[in-house]
C-alpha cells in the first residue's frame, strides 16, 4: 500500500499542498487515476476531531463532482448506547446502519435514502436522498472501521497536534464542550485508532 506522508502536519489552514498544483499533488493524481480506471470510487478521510477532515473535503469537493456522506450522521442514538456497545473500540458509531443505508446501494450505484442523525437533538431528522455520483467521499472519525474499510478505493488519514487539536475544538464548540471532547470523545477515538491501527491501513497520511 501506497502510504506517503508529509513531514508537517496538514491543518484547515495547510490543506493547499494536498489540493494546490493543477491536480498535480499526489493525492489529486492517485484520483485521478481511479476515476479513470472505476466506475464509482469511494474515498475516506478518517483522523482525530479537528484534524481538518472537513476542510480538506470542502476543499476535494471545489474540484469534483462528487458526493459527500458524513460519518456525524451516523453516531450512536441513545437507544444503542449500552455499556457493552460502547466499551467496543469504534462502538459509538452506528456502522451496521451506514453499512446497510449507505455502503450497500452505493457500491451498487443506486440513490442513497437515510436519516442523519441530529446530536443536537438526540434524534433522527428528515430522510435525505442522495444521486450517484462516480466520486464518494466518506468523511470523518470512525469512517474506516474494519466493518466498512473494505468497501473503500482510496483511504486518508489526517492528524494534527494535541495543543492544536484544543485550540480549534475550543474555538469550534466553546468551552464547555472542549471539556467533553477531553474526557469522553477524544479517549474513545484514540481507543478506536489504536485498537484497529487505522493510520498504518491508509494509503495517504498528512
Amino acid at each position: 500500500m501506497e502510504n506517503t506522508r508529509r513531514g508537517a502536519q496538514c491543518a484547515p489552514a495547510d490543506v493547499h499542498w494536498v489540493t494546490a498544483g493543477e491536480h498535480s499533488s499526489p493525492l489529486h493524481v492517485r484520483i485521478q487515476e481511479l476515476l479513470h480506471t472505476h466506475p464509482k470510487v469511494l474515498l475516506a478521510i478518517d483522523g482525530p476531531c479537528a484534524s481538518g477532515k472537513t476542510t480538506l473535503t470542502r476543499a476535494l469537493q471545489q474540484t469534483y463532482d462528487c458526493n459527500i456522506f458524513p460519518m456525524d450522521h451516523f453516531f450512536l442514538p441513545p437507544t444503542l448506547r449500552t455499556e457493552a456497545r460502547l466499551t467496543e473500540p469504534g462502538g459509538n458509531i452506528d456502522y451496521e446502519r451506514f453499512q446497510a443505508e449507505v455502503l450497500t446501494p452505493l457500491t451498487a450505484g443506486n440513490p442513497v435514502t437515510y436519516r442523519p442523525y441530529n446530536c443536537q437533538i438526540s434524534d433522527f431528522d428528515s430522510a435525505i436522498t442522495v444521486p450517484p455520483k462516480q466520486l464518494n467521499i466518506i468523511e470523518g472519525t470512525y469512517s474506516l472501521h474494519p466493518a466498512l474499510a473494505d468497501a473503500y478505493h482510496l483511504k486518508l488519514f489526517l492528524t494534527t497536534p494535541k495543543a492544536e487539536q484544543l485550540r480549534r475544538i475550543a474555538e469550534r464548540d466553546g468551552e464547555i464542550l472542549l471539556e467533553r471532547f477531553k474526557t469522553e470523545w477524544i479517549p474513545l477515538e484514540k481507543q478506536y485508532f489504536s485498537h484497529f491501527d487505522i493510520e498504518s491501513q491508509c494509503d495517504f497520511s498528512f
